[in-house]
């Protein structure tokens, strides 16, 4: 173990525990219901009870949209919430309706639906895939031209989890209604970090890691008068959509760090932005060899504190390597596939070519990393680029 100092800038992948989350975690340890079962009819059961559904309260009220807490269905974290949606909803919709047999996905949506694809297609489901623009955005006229009366269910996420590009997904839910669909969304990324527009939306994904909560604990908002075919069996908790004891420690402490990161968006969410653009102007200079993933999109259309860029002619392994060796800790692209040695799907389905996106980087932050720490960081990067390419 060394005891050098290190950066952490790889908050898209984990953040950092918040302290509100911790302590909604000691509270609860310490209180009479820590370790009852909430499905119990005794007296500490029914308590355990009522403290989950306080926690589904305050996650739709910070979610807002219309969701009420009895369609708040908590899950494992992301992964799992976007594969009971994925797999859930679209059998749900078969059944309603035979003829629905198509789910629609973007091609820039996170493993954890892309590769449940193969699944869909075991089941029977058609599965079509529809690309971004080169800035990263979906457009509702590339969505319309994949829609029909065979469609069941379509999923774009809210804020990409690699380029932080957020999609107009409003816009995208009402063409997906106008053709009958389901409209899912996978908003791990952007909740707690921008104000959430899912009015228009049947089922929501969540994570409370990507906000500072514990790991392991997520939820999938599904709406009461969606078909949801549950995927796990044994116990009927969660009104029957899917089943095993639930975790009321990690519901009550993702509620507590989701209060927290809901009610400080107006303070925060600008200033994360602006440390963004300041470190977009700082390595994306002339002769650093370093550009961004995107130009043109404003600070609204993108997530505060994510910031994506390419060194065409390396690869992003060895910069995360070289990075970390000197204690910046970023991540290549998407964490979930970053030991993966081929180009990034996203940016792929996005047109950038392979030269270009097996040099990608993310770095990740909220408002808890230091200004001074991402100008230190910047001084590395540029100078662990130019070196390469000298030696090179």
């Amino acid at each position: 173990m060394t005891n050098r100092t290190t950066v952490y800038l790889d908050y898209a992948a984990s953040a950092p525990a918040r302290e509100e989350s911790l302590a909604a975690e000691r509270a609860y340890e310490d209180s009479p219901i820590a370790g009852a079962n909430p499905n119990s009819l005794h007296t500490l059961g029914r308590e355990a009870a009522r403290a989950l559904d306080g926690a589904r309260r305050d996650i739709v009220r910070c979610v807002g949209g219309g969701f009420r807490p009895s369609d708040v269905v908590f899950t494992s974290g992301g992964t799992e919430s976007n594969n009971l949606a994925l797999l859930g909803l679209s059998r749900g919709a078969h059944q309603r309706d035979r003829k629905r047999t198509r789910v629609v996905l973007s091609a820039i949506e996170h493993d954890s639906e892309l590769d449940v694809t193969g699944v869909l297609r075991d089941r029977g489901f058609d599965v079509t895939l529809v690309k971004p623009g080169r800035d990263g955005v979906v457009t509702r006229d590339a969505l319309e031209d994949v829609l029909g009366p065979d469609c069941a269910l379509v999923s774009i996420m809210s804020a990409n989890n690699e380029t932080g590009v957020v999609q107009p997904v409003s816009e995208l839910a009402a063409a997906v209604h106008a053709a009958g669909a389901l409209f899912h969304t996978d908003a791990v990324q952007a909740f707690g970090r921008i104000p959430l527009d899912v009015s228009q939306a049947d089922a929501v994904s969540l994570a409370a890691h990507k906000l500072g909560g514990p790991v392991g604990v997520g939820a999938l908002l599904v709406r009461g008068r969606v078909p949801l075919a549950p995927q796990s069996f044994g116990g009927g908790q969660e009104s029957g959509r899917r089943a095993g004891t639930q975790d009321v420690r990690g519901a009550l402490a993702f509620a507590s760090v989701a209060c927290a990161c809901c009610g400080s968006i107006a303070t925060v969410r600008p200033q994360v932005a602006a440390r963004a653009e300041r470190l977009y102007r700082r390595i994306c200079t002339e002769g650093t060899g370093i550009v961004p993933t995107t130009t043109g999109v404003v600070d609204e259309h993108r997530l505060p504190g994510m910031v994506s860029v390419m060194v065409p002619g390396m690869d992003s392994q060895s910069l995360v390597l070289g990075l970390d060796e000197h204690g910046f800790e970023v991540s290549a692209g998407s964490a979930c596939s970053s030991g993966s040695l081929d180009a990034s799907h996203v940016l792929t389905a996005m047109g950038i070519g392979r030269d270009q996106a097996f040099g990608s980087l993310r770095i990740s932050f909220d408002e808890r990393v230091a200004e001074k720490d991402l100008d230190a960081f910047a001084l590395e990067l540029i100078s662990l680029v130019r070196q390469t390419k000298t030696r090179h």
